[in-house]
This record gives C-alpha cells, sequence and structure tokens, in this order.
C-alpha cells in the first residue's frame, strides 16, 4: 500500500479522516475496511487453528483458506480506496451530467461496480467463515461469529452507496436489476452469517 492509502494511516487518524467534514473517505471506504478487519479476524482464527494436533487432518484445508484470506484483505483494502477514487470521479461530473451523460453514466456505473465489488468480497468472506466453523480452534468460535458479522455488515454497507448511484442509472430496468441482485446477496449474506453463528454455537 503507498502513502496514499488509507492503509498507511494510523487507526487514531483514518478515524479523524472519516469524522472530518469531506465526502471521503465515507460510507463505501469503511464498508472496505471493515471486509478487511472481517479478514483479519477469520485469519486470526486460523492462526490458533493451523498446528493443533485435534485439527491435524484439516491443516491442508486451513492453509488454503489461510490464504484465501489473505487475499481478501488486500482485496477489501484496495476496494476501500477505489471507492473514493470512484466517488470523486462522480462527483467531477456532477454538474456536467447533463452536458455529457454517457460519461456521466459511465461514472455513475464505477461508482456502483466497487461497491458491488466489496459486496462480492464479503460473500467469499461468508463462505470462508462457513468452511471454518467445522474445522477451526472452538475457542476461537466467538472470533469467527465475529468475523462473519462484520463480513455481513461489510456487504450491508456496500449496498447502501449501491442503491444511492443506481437512483441515478438512465436505465430504469437496468437499475432494476441490479436492486434485486442486491437485494438478493444481502439476504444470502443474512443466512450466511447466522449460519456460521449456529455452526459455532453462538
Amino acid at each position: 500500500m503507498g502513502m496514499d492509502t488509507l492503509a498507511h494511516l494510523t487507526v487514531a487518524d483514518l478515524l479523524d479522516k472519516l469524522a472530518s467534514k469531506s465526502p471521503a473517505p465515507g460510507g463505501g471506504a469503511v464498508a472496505g475496511l471493515v471486509g478487511a478487519q472481517s479478514a483479519a479476524l477469520a485469519r486470526m482464527v486460523v492462526s490458533y487453528s493451523l498446528g493443533r494436533k485435534s485439527l491435524a487432518e484439516h491443516q491442508a484445508d486451513l492453509e488454503t483458506i489461510a490464504g484465501q484470506l489473505d487475499n481478501a484483505r488486500g482485496i477489501m483494502l484496495t476496494l476501500a480506496d477505489a471507492d473514493a477514487e470512484a466517488y470523486a470521479a462522480l462527483s467531477a461530473l456532477w454538474s456536467k451530467r447533463d452536458d455529457d451523460p454517457a460519461a456521466f453514466q459511465q461514472a455513475v456505473r464505477r461508482a456502483i461496480q466497487v461497491p458491488r465489488s466489496v459486496m462480492a468480497a464479503a460473500a467469499d468472506l461468508l463462505r470462508l467463515c462457513e468452511a471454518l466453523a467445522p474445522i477451526s480452534n472452538a475457542n476461537l468460535a466467538s472470533d469467527l461469529v465475529a468475523a462473519a458479522v462484520l463480513a455481513e455488515a461489510s456487504a450491508k454497507a456496500a449496498s447502501l452507496n449501491v442503491h444511492v448511484n443506481a437512483e441515478q442509472l438512465a436505465d430504469a430496468a437496468e437499475r432494476s436489476r441490479l436492486l434485486s441482485e442486491v437485494d438478493t446477496a444481502i439476504a444470502d449474506a443474512a443466512e450466511r452469517r447466522a449460519h456460521v453463528a449456529s455452526a459455532a454455537g453462538r
């Protein structure tokens, strides 16, 4: 991560940036950051599961999931920054949306695509949490459930940005299809989070 990314900030500086009177970073960036925390927390569960004799038969799967979680964390951080960039591009074209509607619609789609990517990454995280529930250290069950809760929150927060930006889509059919997909994804996220909690005994 370069020095112009959110990842280089201290937690205190990041929170100050979020609290300031500036539209970015905002809710979209937070969705990515929460997703990254979900991935890191689930990775901690794996760290406490690797090398345990009682989980010897699951070590190969745990190592695979560890790599996927590390990758997911990086993706979420990248998307947190990408959301701010997409917002800036859309904002720059706002006053010219009637002069260059094609460019504006392209910027709208970009501002939708980033939070949709966050939602997809969050769905992957929830699937990984589900896979971990029966093969990970039971002493970390509450942490695994917390990771799933954060993944769902990441998806929900991202979906709000999709809804807001979808209102600017000129194609009503495209907008309707998109919002239907988002609603389905959010329902799926809630179901997977509940499954993780049930499987982990929480």
